[in-house]
C-alpha cells in the first residue's frame, strides 16, 4: 500500500505569520521612514541638510521607525484580526502613533540633556528630528497604517477569495441573519448552516469555512470553552450575536457584520502582545526593585534560619501558564509533617499547622518572596491567577466551566483574587477576579494591584 504523501511545507509567510510576524510590520515600518525623509525633502530640498550630516539623520529616523513599530506592536496593531467585523484601525492606530511620537520627543530631550551634563559640546539634539516634521509624521502615521491595513485586506481577500461563512444556531436566528445576508452581505459567502450545536466543527472542515457566526446566545455554554478552543486551532473566527440584553452587561465593542452587531468570541483571553509587554513590564519591576527585594530575602532568610531552622525553602508542584506544572519554592512556614495525610486549602496565619514564630510571614505574604525568582525564570508574574496544587486544579477544571482560561498567563506574586479574596474564599469567586483581570489587563491595572497589595500587607489582610 502506497504511503500517502505528507502535507505541503507551509509557505515562509504562513510560518512567519506563525511565528508573530507580519508582512504589514514592513510596510509600516517603510511609511514611518519614508515620512520622515519625505517631511526633510519637502522643506528642505535634496540632501546635505544643515547643522547635522546624512548618517545623524539616518540614526535619528530609523530609531524613530522602530519606536512606532514597537508601540505599535504592543498596542495590538499585528494581533490577527478577523477577516468579519474588523475594529476600525484608524482611531486605534492614531493614538499609538501620538503615544509613539511623544516618546520619541521625550527621549530626544532626555539624552541630549544627559550628553550635555556629561560636558558634550553637542548643542543641539541627539537624535535630529524637527518637532514640526515629528507633529506631521505623527498624523501621517496613523494614516499610512489605516491604508496599509485596507491594502493588506484587499490583497488577502484577491488571494483567498471572500471570508466563507457558516450560520449556527436555531432555525429563526438563521432565518433572519440569512434576510440581513442577502441585503447587506456581499462581502461575505455563506457555505453552510447548523441548526445542531454539536455539528459545527465537522461542518467546518468539510466546508473549509473561515468564519462561524454563532446566532443563538444560548449555544455559548455548549461550546465554551472545548468547541471555540478547536475552531480556533483552524484559525477559524468565531462571532457571537448579540441584543439589547447582552449590551446590558456591558459589552463596549460590538462588531457589524451584515447589519447584526457581533462580539468577537476570543479563545485567548490576552492577545500575544499583550503577554508579551507584560513579560517586559514584569523584567522591568524585578531589575529596578532587585536592592529592596534581595536585602528583604536575606533578612527573612536569617529569621527563618533562627526560628525554624532547616529546611529553609519548601518546594510544592504547583499549576503555572499552559497547565503545565513546575516546582515552586517558598519559605517554609509550617511543621514538617503539615501534608502528612494529603493536599489541602491551608485556612491562613490561623493554621495550626503554622508555626507561631512563622504566623507573620504569612500575614505579610513574606513567605512569597523567594518566587521572585521564578519571575526571573518566567514561569511566574508579578501579577497574575494564584498559582494551585494540580491536585487541587484537577478538581476545580470539573467543578468550574472556564477554570483552565485562568492558566492562559504565568501564575502572580500577586493578583486581584489575592487582594480582594482570602484563603478561604470559594474557587469559583477568585477565578471571577482573575479573569476579570485577564480582560481587563493593562499596566496601569498591574501598577494598580501592586499598590493595593502593599496596603493589605501593612494591613496584615490575609
Amino acid at each position: 500500500m502506497p504511503t500517502p504523501p505528507s502535507d505541503p511545507e507551509p509557505r515562509l509567510l504562513t510560518r512567519l505569520n506563525r511565528r508573530g510576524f507580519r508582512l504589514v510590520m514592513l510596510l509600516d515600518g517603510l511609511a514611518v521612514l519614508g515620512l520622515s525623509v519625505l517631511t526633510m525633502l519637502v522643506r528642505y530640498g535634496l540632501p546635505p541638510w544643515s547643522v547635522y550630516t546624512v548618517p545623524q539623520y539616518a540614526l535619528s529616523f530609523s530609531v524613530s521607525a522602530l519606536i512606532f513599530l514597537v508601540a505599535f506592536y504592543f498596542g495590538g496593531l499585528y494581533e490577527r484580526e478577523p477577516r468579519l467585523g474588523g475594529a476600525a484601525v484608524l482611531p486605534r492606530a492614531g493614538r499609538l502613533s501620538l503615544a509613539a511620537g511623544s516618546f520619541v520627543a521625550l527621549l530626544n530631550l532626555a539624552l541630549s540633556g544627559l550628553a550635555r551634563q556629561r560636558g558634550s559640546s553637542l548643542t543641539e539634539r541627539v537624535l535630529p528630528f524637527p518637532i514640526s516634521h515629528l507633529v506631521v509624521v505623527i498624523v501621517l502615521a496613523a494614516l499610512a497604517v489605516a491604508v496599509n491595513r485596507g491594502v493588506v485586506h484587499w490583497l488577502r481577500t484577491r488571494r483567498e477569495g471572500l471570508p466563507r461563512v457558516v450560520l449556527a444556531g436555531v432555525a429563526p436566528d438563521i432565518a433572519l441573519a440569512r434576510e440581513h445576508v442577502e441585503v447587506n452581505g456581499s462581502m461575505l459567502e455563506v457555505v453552510a448552516e447548523v441548526d445542531d450545536p454539536h455539528a459545527v466543527v465537522e461542518t467546518v472542515a468539510r466546508t473549509d469555512a473561515t468564519d462561524v457566526l454563532l446566532l443563538t446566545a444560548g449555544w455559548l455554554d455548549l461550546w465554551y470553552p472545548r468547541t471555540i478552543g478547536r475552531l480556533d486551532q483552524r484559525d477559524v473566527t468565531v462571532l457571537l450575536r448579540v441584543g439589547g440584553r447582552e449590551t446590558l452587561f456591558g459589552l463596549d465593542r460590538l462588531r457589524e457584520v451584515a447589519g447584526l452587531p457581533f462580539v468577537l468570541l476570543m479563545p485567548q483571553t490576552m492577545a500575544a502582545s499583550q503577554r508579551h509587554f507584560k513579560r517586559l513590564l514584569d523584567l522591568v519591576l524585578v531589575l529596578v526593585t532587585a536592592p529592596v527585594w534581595l536585602l528583604l530575602l536575606a533578612g527573612v532568610a536569617l529569621h527563618q534560619l533562627a526560628v525554624a531552622g532547616r529546611p529553609l525553602l519548601y518546594r510544592q508542584t504547583r499549576v503555572g501558564v499552559g497547565g503545565e506544572t513546575f516546582e515552586m519554592v517558598k519559605f517554609r512556614t509550617m511543621r514538617t509533617d503539615a501534608e502528612v495525610a494529603g493536599a489541602q486549602l491551608s485556612s491562613g496565619s490561623a493554621d495550626p499547622r503554622v508555626i507561631p514564630a512563622c504566623r507573620w510571614l504569612r500575614a505579610t505574604r513574606a513567605d512569597e518572596l523567594p518566587q521572585i525568582l521564578h519571575i526571573l525564570t518566567g514561569r511566574m508574574s508579578v501579577v497574575g491567577p494564584r498559582p494551585e496544587r494540580p491536585e487541587l486544579t484537577e478538581g476545580f477544571e470539573k467543578e468550574i466551566a472556564g477554570y483552565t482560561r485562568r492558566h492562559e498567563v504565568p501564575p502572580g506574586l500577586t493578583g486581584l483574587a489575592q487582594i480582594h479574596g482570602r484563603y478561604h474564599t470559594d474557587a469559583e469567586y477568585k477565578l471571577g477576579y482573575d479573569l476579570q483581570y485577564l480582560v481587563n489587563w493593562s499596566p496601569l491595572l498591574d501598577l494598580e494591584i501592586i499598590a493595593r497589595t502593599i496596603w493589605v500587607v501593612l494591613a496584615r489582610r490575609v
